[in-house]
């Protein structure tokens, strides 16, 4: 059973190795839910600024191979490099209007100079890390959580309609589908045990694939045509340095350090537990050193993917060494092309069931974070109000922002910075009050019902 400090019920822990069969389901597990979002990256700004088939599966071989190099050493760290926790890392959603936008103004050459340069503001956050923590308590940590499941969330529900750009959205073969998917999920999740339980969202997945097939949505063409094996090539788009292009993609490096934070902390979440300050640097240092050298073989920047800490505090299972068998196959699905084409036929809408219950988890888990750290007295709810109010607002209502200047739009327009800004500017410039209980809090709080006012939000390293 969880105990009282908040921790879900773990089947495994962060330093249990599960046999090695049911490590590779579970790492399977995990790379079946991030697999298409991650590649689809590559092939939306491919599509967008017009590149040939064969550009486009190199790209995808390159997330592929710098995500599951990523995933490594964020499980078994190089030095200070690495969390050492469960992450997995993947191509983010975050950069695609700005590789868009500057790949089809100056070229991809200038998309990869950008990445580059820029990622490495991340590695500089992970260095300074110490000077910048008390501005990210559970206060704050727990709301960026929130936000990221929240604004999610949407995107789940475009996945099980058959994806937001789909001829054929919200036909009702494709919510059948995503239905079914969910169904098996929840219901294995809820009401059985063992391997079926940890197991639940892959055997969902398969099911829905299964079903898919049967009902003949599936094209395999692309497998056909795809080769078996291939390898990286350094600078083959070519680099350029523009300023614009370069402040750009830092702001969003910015975003994406927040996000990471976010995503830990949903992570340690599981064992009631904020993360320690080493595995915030170590993970940021993954995230800029990574994106920066994968930029030079052609990578779109990386970060951690929140769907993947839904599937952690869905399933129980927090092992790193299953994270690392997921690192693995992403690593080795890289090089050989005609294997990564026939995950890449999974329908978006069998997807859409396993990602909405996912993200959903993410959401639930920054709850967690702010009710097990947080008092829920007047400032802190006036600050949970205000953060998520305008984080989600400018999401759901992007018009809303139509008269800033362009760049200011695209930094403002992005929930997690909104909901960040907001909970740090209220929670360092709001005093905290020395005694207040109020709103549901009857009681002073004890060491049975933790509530710590920790400064720093994260916690000390051992």
């Amino acid at each position: 059973m969880p105990s009282n400090d908040g921790s879900i019920e773990l089947a495994y822990e962060l330093e249990e190795k599960p046999p090695a069969l049911k490590s590779f389901f579970l790492g399977l597990q995990h790379v079946s839910a991030m697999f298409v979002p991650t590649i689809a990256v590559a092939i939306i700004v491919s599509g967008a600024i017009g590149l040939g088939a064969a550009d486009t599966t190199y790209l995808i071989q390159m997330v592929l191979i710098f995500s599951g190099l990523a995933t490594l050493v964020q499980v078994f760290p190089i030095g200070p490099v690495g969390a050492r926790l469960p992450i997995v890392m993947g191509s983010s959603f975050a950069f695609v209007g700005a590789a868009i936008a500057i790949g089809g103004q100056y070229g991809l050459d200038a998309v990869f100079g950008a990445i580059v340069i820029a990622a490495l503001v991340e590695v500089l956050i992970a260095w300074q890390f110490s000077r910048v923590r008390r501005f990210f308590p559970p206060l704050v940590t727990g709301l960026i959580v929130m936000i990221i499941g929240l604004y999610l969330i949407p995107v789940g529900i475009d996945y099980a309609a058959g994806g937001a750009e789909a001829p054929d959205y919200g036909a009702l073969y494709h919510l059948g589908l995503a239905m079914l998917v969910l169904g098996i999920t929840v219901g294995m999740n809820l009401f059985m045990e063992g391997i079926w339980r940890i197991l639940s969202i892959l055997i969902g997945i398969v099911v829905g694939y299964l079903a898919a097939i049967a009902i003949g949505i599936v094209d395999f063409t692309p497998v056909a045509e795809a080769s078996w094996f291939a390898l990286p090539v350094p600078g083959r788009f070519g680099f350029a340095f523009e300023p614009v292009a370069i402040l750009t993609f830092t702001a969003l490096f910015i975003t994406a350090a927040i996000e990471s934070i976010g995503d830990m902390s949903g992570i340690t979440a599981a064992e009631g537990r904020n993360p320690k300050e080493r595995e915030i640097r170590g993970g940021l240092f993954v995230d800029g050193f990574g994106s920066s050298l994968g930029g030079i073989f052609g990578a779109f920047p990386l970060t951690t993917f929140s769907q993947n800490v839904g599937i952690i505090n869905f399933t129980g299972v927090m092992s790193r060494y299953v994270v690392g068998v997921g690192g693995g196959i992403l690593l080795v699905l890289g090089f050989i092309p005609k294997v990564s084409a026939i995950v890449a036929t999974i329908p978006d809408s069998v997807l859409g069931g396993a990602v909405l219950v996912m993200f959903g988890m993410v959401m639930a888990s920054g709850l967690r974070l702010i009710f097990l750290n947080e008092r829920m007295n007047r400032r802190n709810m006036v600050i949970i109000a205000v953060s998520i109010g305008l984080g989600l607002g400018v999401e759901v209502r992007p018009e809303a922002l139509e008269a800033l200047p362009g760049s200011a739009e695209i930094f403002f327009g992005n929930a997690v910075i909104m909901t960040a800004l907001s909970a740090v500017l209220l929670n360092t410039l709001v005093p905290r009050p020395d005694s207040e209980f109020e709103f549901g809090l009857e009681e002073p709080v004890t060491d049975d019902d933790p509530s710590p006012h920790d400064s720093t939000g994260m916690q000390e390293d051992d």
